[in-house]
């Protein structure tokens, strides 16, 4: 692949922007490679997690400038396409039936802070800025608006859709868009230590069907949520996962997922 780095490595998928030139700046290859590389995780059995991260100073700046200056010559229909292209790749993240972890070791700005914004779990280091810039150029932040709403609510997102502005780390984690601040020299061994306590600690099928409800129950109302807790309840305890847990604590047995 051209934009990107994969590997695995104790049943950790590594995602890397690979476009340190660009700041790993998006166009359409680049978001096809996404997918692709994401799928490869989703589909692997011998994957428990996945780390994203970027190469060089910028976790991601965003869509590349060439790319901004195509769109300016799109039909209707072919930014429709587009639109729908970066739709499936945030969408694709969300659901993802692994863990997806973003290490944000640079900036993440306007669909840089889309991809980290669709990720479980963000890590970054103190000097990341983060911002949906959009609305500066004439744009809107469209997509990345539905994740982020589900994340840190109606009014916080409203203060950094609408006003464009960059915010720091130290910002980012008081609003809940990440979770934790690391020390550069820290942040690489911080991350893959949690994603080994998660794939050692936790069943992969419990943490897959936990992600599936998070994003299906926010759209239901009370009692359909409440129906589909119950068929998912009903599901995980008949799974071989549960059935091997519940075995194993009985017997006060410690599990190594």
């Amino acid at each position: 692949m051209d934009y990107i780095q994969y590997h695995k490595h104790n049943r950790i998928a590594f995602i890397t922007l690979d476009r340190p030139e660009k700041r790993n700046a998006l166009n359409h290859a680049f978001v096809s490679e996404l997918k692709k590389a994401f799928a490869m995780a989703n589909d692997d059995d011998d994957v428990k997690a996945v780390i994203l991260r970027g190469h060089g100073e910028a976790f991601c700046a965003g869509a590349d400038l060439a790319y901004l200056q195509d769109l300016q010559r799109f039909s209707y229909e072919e930014n429709l396409a587009d639109s729908n292209h970066l739709k499936e790749l945030f969408l694709q993240i969300y659901t993802l039936k692994k863990v997806v972890i973003a290490q944000v070791e640079g900036d993440a700005i306007a669909g840089g802070s889309g991809l980290a914004t669709c990720c479980d779990f963000v890590f970054s280091v103190p000097h990341a800025k983060f911002g949906y810039t959009e609305v500066k150029i004439g744009f809107i932040p469209a997509i990345v608006m539905v994740f982020l709403l589900r994340k840190i609510g109606a009014a916080r997102s409203k203060e950094l859709l609408l006003t464009g502005n960059l915010i720091t780390a130290e910002a980012a984690l008081a609003v809940g868009l990440i979770n934790r601040i690391l020390p550069a020299a820290e942040i690489e061994h911080e991350v893959i230590l949690f994603a080994t306590r998660l794939i050692e600690s936790n069943s992969a099928n419990s943490m897959m069907m936990t992600k599936q409800m998070i994003a299906d129950v926010q759209s239901m109302n009370l009692e359909e949520a409440l129906a589909h807790a119950c068929e998912m309840n009903a599901r995980a305890r008949n799974s071989a996962d549960c059935k091997t847990g519940i075995d194993a604590f009985l017997k006060k047995e410690k599990i190594k997922w």
